[in-house]
């Protein structure tokens, strides 16, 4: 590798490392060509992880630093001094096709800032898919990112090659992107992601029809937005994040914790944290969205519009609703005991199984190895409270503080 290339390299796998949504997304793509090179596996992408706890398992660089757009919280905006470098197509598709022989990676992330404009990035973005695709024949998994803007033919071409495409929202309110970055508008980001998922809806009904048809975008869509920028609420996060999942059919949305790094009148001190605490929260949120039969409405109340930062969602809401439990296990419908706190999807489902044959019992549950650790506060096996303190939602806290204290003890007494 020549040194101005692997400059390039440094500069653009560096800046790519605040797109967090790099991940598999359970593609199977078969190689069915002579002479072609690589698959998607439905297992994923073998993941590494950056000391931040990111993931970086893919070949993650952006086509270019080079934006033409003066977002305040980027650190590409066009008015901030940093080190600016382009790949061309045929770099990326050369340097994924090594990385890949040499079993460093075993697909490519690809993700840009705005160079010229929105259709010349998105073109040599969907180079970049074309090179590979079939001059390499490399049929790996490819993730891109779609540029708002860009013309929907491009789209709809770039779609043609890629397993998974995102359209990254960045802010959850028009008011905030209109504050932080007024060049971008709310309908350039929402209009491709309608543009795939119509897509991807057409070629499933297609398939049904004929086999031949051509597969788009396989691993869906997903998205991402910055948290902590703006003061905008877990709950005005967590509606547009529903309303993203039934609207657009989102495979993923991507909570990334705002890293100052740029000086602001409009964005948070540089000294500010970043607030790791609440991203988690929110992705524990996002869980229950996705799994567990929860609207996002369900998880504040009219005083209290963001998550909690002490104990998880799901245990905020039972002690909110402390009027729901205890959950009789032997009588409780998939959808409640997905509601009780410490189970899960595979205890609600075993416990849903084995009671079939006979009763629980509450040692029949330990049997089944169910985590009762904080389930125990909310349940009654056979008519019977095991949680053995007062069933009331300050007690249950207080308890669950002192044994989280007690953990922490003896993990430093361990050490």
């Amino acid at each position: 590798m020549d040194d101005n290339l692997f400059k390039k390299l440094k500069i653009l796998s560096d800046a790519a490392k605040y797109d967090v949504s790099c991940v598999s997304s359970g593609v199977e793509r078969k190689n069915n060509t002579v002479g072609g090179i690589g698959n998607a596996s439905a297992a994923g992408i073998c993941h590494t992880w950056s000391a931040d706890g990111r993931c970086i398992s893919l070949l993650k660089i952006l086509l270019t630093n080079d934006c033409i757009y003066d977002c305040s919280y980027c650190l590409n905006r066009v008015t901030n001094s940093t080190e600016r470098a382009t790949f061309t197509p045929e770099e990326v598709a050369e340097l994924t096709i090594q990385f890949y022989r040499r079993n460093y990676i075993e697909g490519l992330f690809l993700s840009s800032a705005v160079e010229k404009s929105p259709d010349h990035t998105m073109e040599n973005i969907y180079k970049v898919l074309e090179i590979l695709r079939y001059k390499y024949n490399f049929w790996g998994y490819v993730h891109v990112k779609v540029i708002p803007g860009a013309n929907p033919l491009l789209v709809q071409k770039t779609g043609m090659l890629a397993d998974r495409m995102s359209v990254n929202i960045e802010l959850p309110t028009k008011e905030s992107l209109k504050m932080l970055a007024p060049q971008k508008k709310i309908e350039n980001i929402v209009n491709p992601m309608s543009l795939i998922n119509s897509e991807i809806t057409r070629t499933i009904e297609d398939k049904k029809h004929f086999s031949s048809t051509p597969r788009f975008v396989p691993g869906g869509q997903s998205t991402q937005m910055i948290i902590g920028a703006t003061p905008d609420s877990d709950k005005t996060i967590l509606g547009l994040s529903q309303n993203l999942y039934e609207r657009f059919n989102m495979k993923r949305v991507f909570f990334s914790a705002y890293i100052p790094v740029i000086s602001s009148p409009n964005l948070p001190a540089i000294s500010t944290m970043p607030p790791l605490l609440r991203e988690h929260r929110l992705y524990q949120a996002d869980w229950l969205m996705r799994f567990y039969y929860f609207h996002s409405e369900e998880l504040f109340t009219e005083t209290e519009a963001n998550l909690d930062l002490e104990f998880d969602p799901k245990m905020v809401y039972a002690l909110r609703n402390i009027d729901k439990f205890p959950v009789e296990i032997n009588k409780a419908s998939y959808e409640e005991l997905l509601r009780i706190p410490g189970l899960g999807v595979t205890s609600a489902q075993r416990i849903i199984r084995e009671r079939k044959n006979a009763e629980l019992s509450y040692d029949s549950l330990k049997k089944m190895k169910t985590v009762l650790k904080r389930a125990r506060y909310f349940i009654t096996v056979k008519g019977k409270y095991y949680g053995n303190i007062k069933f009331e939602p300050e007690i249950i806290k207080k308890e669950l503080r002192q044994k989280e204290v007690q953990k922490q003890l003896s993990i430093f007494e361990l050490l």
